[in-house]
């Protein structure tokens, strides 16, 4: 494999690099990378990947761009909202560079699909939001042994990791369990700065151009963590865990993240609930946000916040279908499981998605 004429100039500034050089291009061209997510974090990933040189990149993705995107995920502008995401992507980095391959996923990935798509890549990095895609990405990384550039952001903190490479830990050594939801909110719910993921997504992408061209230390065992609003950033020790589960196989990762309860009637999607809107049903709708989010939209139900929750059971509904809500869904949920376990109410089912799933179709 070598170089063209117009690579070399494209890539004039690596080459310079002594440390990095032709050698260190060509690593980057043979590669092929896989990004989970073509969101806030997975903008600056791949367009810098792009930039770099990185022969291969796939992205899965089965998002289409919505309003809300545009405040941070600079892979797009007004006019690709409403568009899959992989596309408006592969169109994007191809005018950046059109020497590398784009391989587009325009699916959610699964225990399903996930060990089939991740087994074609070399490097995974993860650009997700949310838990059970973080366990489901390492999970399937561990059992084809590929090496994972993690990331992740909350409001306008953000942190980075390599895991399952070279002995080093994984993200169960790091997360043995899922964090209770009310405490994992994603974007959708907990809200983020919106240069933060630029900053951390641009981070990530450093560490994989590292691992690829087989230079500096990477971040192996080690837990880096940023604080935007103080500027101030510290490493964090990630001991391996010496009696560490083994991991055999994939999961349903919404319920052992507790995402969801087993039952497959707990669900309500947001056409069913358009539907029952529309044509006057007899149900009542909560809705479990907390104040400031019900003025800034809402669906007309009744709030009811998670934090009070408490102080309306005699407010609910025993009688007919009860429709809870939230923002992304997983308020909703842990609202559910404490006024059945509690209370004892039968007749709750969440909103998939939230308000924000709803949104997209109405």
């Amino acid at each position: 494999m070598t170089l063209s004429p117009e690579e070399v100039r494209r890539y004039s500034r690596h080459l310079l690099i002594p440390e990095f050089g032709a050698e260190g291009q060509l690593r980057l061209k043979a590669a092929k990378v896989l990004v989970i997510g073509c969101g806030g974090l997975g903008s600056p990933i791949l367009l810098y990947l792009a930039a770099a040189g990185v022969g291969t990149i796939g992205v899965i993705d089965g998002d289409r761009v919505d309003e809300s995107n545009l405040q941070r995920q600079v892979l797009y502008g007004t006019s690709s909202v409403g568009k899959p995401k992989v596309e408006e992507t592969a169109k994007r980095l191809q005018s950046l560079n059109p020497h590398i391959q784009i391989e587009g996923h325009f699916e959610q990935l699964t225990s399903q699909n996930a060990l089939n798509i991740l087994v074609n890549y070399d490097l995974v990095i993860d650009g997700s939001d949310n838990f059970p895609t973080r366990y489901l990405v390492n999970d399937a990384c561990v059992l084809l042994n590929k090496p994972l550039v993690y990331g992740a952001i909350y409001r306008f903190e953000g942190q980075i990791a390599i895991f399952n490479y070279q002995n080093g830990p994984n993200y169960r050594d790091l997360f043995p369990t899922p964090p209770p939801i009310e405490l994992a909110p994603n974007c959708a719910e907990a809200g983020v700065l919106g240069v933060l993921p630029g900053i951390i997504g641009s981070l990530q992408a450093n560490e994989a151009i590292k691992l690829l061209a087989g230079i500096g230390e990477p971040l192996i065992g080690k837990l880096f963590v940023m604080d935007s609003l103080t500027l101030t950033t510290r490493i964090i020790r990630i001991p391996r865990m010496p009696e560490r589960p083994k991991i055999v196989e994939l999961i349903d990762y919404d319920v052992f993240c507790a995402m969801k309860l087993p039952e497959s009637n707990n669900e309500i999607s947001s056409e069913e609930l358009s539907e029952l809107l529309k044509s006057g049903g007899d149900f009542q709708l909560i809705d479990v946000r907390e104040p400031h989010e019900y003025t800034l939209d809402n669906l007309g139900g009744e709030l009811m916040p998670l934090s009070h929750l408490e102080d309306f059971v005699d407010k609910i509904s025993r009688e007919k279908m009860v429709i809870v809500h939230c923002q992304g869904g997983m308020r909703s949920q842990k609202a559910i499981q404490q006024l059945r376990e509690k209370y004892n109410f039968s007749n709750l089912k969440n909103l998939t998605g939230g308000i924000v799933a709803y949104r997209k179709i109405v």
